[in-house]
């Protein structure tokens, strides 16, 4: 009997993509064992060890395993679901290590020095070392994971995210209810999803934005609140803050489209709940997105507000065209999280 180890060390950072990312993961991982040869353990924090289907199989993160982990004598495989993890079997070499890489975003922060991005890519380079195999979410991950790093002669899999079922939409007394169609967007408020760019256009089409998530970057925050002031179009914006999965699935069933101009995504799973809705996808040209939002979606190669409303009135005109709507429902159904799990079975199959 094999026995893996599922680290979901993440899920102490919740309303994240992390966190939902280890959340699906785990869950369908654990949905397409095989019960008579492999056992799926999961590293969680306290609190977080309600979610799976056996109650018995979660081992407990503590915050002084970054300094002396545990020695897991007995088990298999680690599999690393964060690629700047501090938490990695180091010194026990029995054990394989599987290692997630989501995205190099930090080469693509103008305001981090050259010598602090090394430091990343040395730090991310030990991890890739003590891997046995390593796992991209995307095809523009991949590259630069071969671009930036060392494989050697690893074996380095692409295995696309699956989408969040948006079940149960609906809002609370408490929840922001628009007033007027409203262009929707989410993440963190943080300066790489660029959502400042999108102002413009609600002044030219007589929209609201709203834009759910933690608020991380202040300065950020005070840079986009001084802009929409500057447009006049303060009051068409509603920064949500968090929101609860029926209030996400409200908004993304509700918008009138859903805009992501980010400069910096390893893979974008906000633009695979949007498809699933049969929503019009507004995106930065930029990164992984064009790879998963496809045909079925309208690019801004660049922020300049022309060019931007002229994306957006072409793209809602061409959203209106027959069959348009069910081809990019179609598309999000390539994204499933029971395929994606199948895979990284497959991966860990490879090293037993």
């Amino acid at each position: 009997m094999k026995k893996i180890i599922f680290d979901a060390e993440r899920m102490k950072y919740r309303d994240t993509g992390l966190y939902h990312y280890c959340l699906n993961l785990g869950q369908y991982l654990e949905l397409n064992a095989d019960p008579s040869r492999e056992r799926l353990h999961f590293y969680t924090p306290p609190g977080e060890q309600h979610w799976t289907r056996s109650q018995t199989n979660h081992l407990t993160q503590s915050p002084l395993h970054k300094f002396l982990m545990p020695s897991f004598n007995g088990f298999d495989i680690w599999h690393a679901t964060y690629q700047n993890t501090h938490y990695m079997p180091m010194l026990n070499k029995k054990i394989k290590v599987v290692l997630s890489v989501h995205d190099l975003n930090f080469l693509y922060d103008d305001k981090k020095s050259a010598a602090k991005k090394m430091k990343y890519l040395r730090y991310l380079q030990g991890l890739i070392d003590r891997a046995d195999a390593i796992i991209c979410i995307s095809e523009f991950s991949r590259k630069d994971v071969l671009q930036h790093c060392d494989t050697g002669n690893k074996p380095l899999y692409v295995i696309h995210n699956g989408t969040n079922l948006l079940e149960k939409p609906a809002l609370t007394s408490a929840s922001y209810r628009p007033r007027k169609p409203f262009l929707f967007s989410i993440g963190v408020m943080h300066r790489k999803k660029n959502y400042h760019v999108l102002l413009p256009l609600l002044k030219r089409n007589n929209m609201e934005l709203l834009i759910a998530g933690k608020q991380e970057d202040d300065g950020y925050l005070s840079f986009f609140q001084q802009q929409s002031k500057k447009l006049g179009v303060q009051d068409h914006v509603q920064l949500l803050g968090p929101v609860s999965e029926p209030e996400k699935s409200w908004y993304f069933n509700n918008c009138r489209a859903f805009a992501f101009p980010s400069v910096s995504e390893g893979f974008g799973l906000p633009v695979v709940e949007a498809m699933s809705c049969g929503k019009p996808l507004f995106l930065s040209g930029l990164t992984a997105l064009p790879e998963i939002g496809g045909d079925v979606s309208f690019y801004f190669n660049d922020f300049n507000a022309d060019h931007m409303e002229q994306v957006f009135h072409v793209g809602m005109q061409q959203y209106k065209a027959p069959g348009f709507q069910q081809k990019i429902i179609a598309r999000s159904l390539s994204f499933n999280w029971h395929k994606a799990a199948r895979k990284y079975w497959e991966v860990y199959r490879s090293l037993y």
